[in-house]
């Protein structure tokens, strides 16, 4: 099979196309309930980038086939594990994406619903998935309340818009370049602000005084006025630090005025709670059969130019979701 293949920590220039034999269902994180799948897209993240430069917090054995999250359709499946041959599917792999076949577990694998296709099902799990885990298991989000979302242009910053917005949430994104902007509107949040502007102040005239929810999967020098866009009770959300660095905090700020600081870290999560993975799992399909999540497609590839996938995310450039088309 064709496939794309690391076998140095050099980044995306150390991505190469290979010929492979097709994985076996003994992919480690599939354990005892493997599925087979034949993919169609894979979605590129920046966790893919950071595992390309060895910087992620899984440091896989040399070489290895990236790739976090796929869409196709299954080849085989467990008798007792609800889904068969022929199903269209979504799935995260964790690793061994970015291939013409791969093997996830049951628990990651989910229906693809017959409203989205298939580039659209290889931004789903990873992207949704986090943000459903980001703002209601740990952010306690209700209806009604205020959400800021940082990046709110990338994968994880359209997710997040969509499924707060579905959640009955008003949203506020921040975003870096009008053309960003443009992308965070079409996701649907309410309003956008600039975040090379005064931003705090902006969205504190949006918000009434202060946000109830914060999504940040930036991290860095914007961190603290995170906090402080905060309104009493309200909660910050630590997604990830695509940035590039990690931000610290003063806590006296979370005392004055009640509020906190929570991380989110989904796959950590799901990988050890099969029935956590599935609730949030009932919660994504539910928006999407109420037409609240359709995920932005952006950048497409074909399997062979993956490396220029992962230097357009590496690079800050990405608009929506960055697919690679492997059938």
């Amino acid at each position: 099979m064709r496939a794309l293949q690391l076998s140095a920590f050099g980044g995306p220039n150390a991505v190469v196309v290979a010929n492979l034999p097709e994985p076996l269902a003994s992919h480690p994180l599939a354990r005892d309930d493997p599925v087979v799948i034949e993919v169609h897209a894979a979605g590129v993240a920046f966790p893919d980038v950071l595992l390309s430069r060895g910087l992620y917090q899984m440091k896989p054995e040399l070489p290895f086939v990236p790739g976090m999250e796929v869409a196709g359709v299954v080849r085989t499946a467990l008798d007792d594990g609800g889904l068969r041959a022929g199903d269209r599917v979504a799935a995260f792999t964790q690793l061994g994406g970015f291939a013409e076949v791969a093997v996830a577990p049951a628990h990651l694998t989910f229906r693809l619903p017959d409203a989205l296709g298939f580039a659209q099902g290889a931004g789903l799990v990873l992207n949704y998935h986090t943000a459903v885990f980001a703002l209601v298991t740990r952010g306690r989000l209700r209806a009604g309340e205020r959400v800021l979302v940082h990046g709110g242009a990338g994968g994880i910053g359209t997710a997040a818009v969509q499924v707060a917005r579905g959640l009955g949430a008003r949203t506020i994104a921040i975003v870096s370049s009008d053309a960003k902007a443009e992308v965070a509107r079409r996701a649907g949040a309410h309003d956008v602000v600039r975040g090379d502007g005064r931003w705090l102040d902006e969205v504190r005239d949006l918000a009434r005084g202060g946000v109830d929810v914060v999504i940040d999967p930036v991290g860095g020098d914007r961190f603290t006025d995170s906090v402080r866009a905060l309104r009493a009770g309200g909660r910050v959300v630590v997604v990830g630090f695509t940035g590039g660095s990690i931000p610290h905090l003063k806590v006296n700020r979370l005392l004055l005025h009640n509020t906190a600081v929570v991380g989110s870290a989904w796959r950590e999560w799901v990988v050890k709670s099969p029935e956590a993975a599935r609730e949030i799992g009932d919660v994504v399909t539910r928006l999407i059969s109420d037409g609240a999540i359709r995920p932005l497609v952006g950048a497409r590839f074909q399997l062979e130019n993956g490396a220029d996938a992962l230097r357009l995310i590496e690079q800050r450039r990405a608009l929506g979701k960055v697919v690679l088309e492997v059938r």
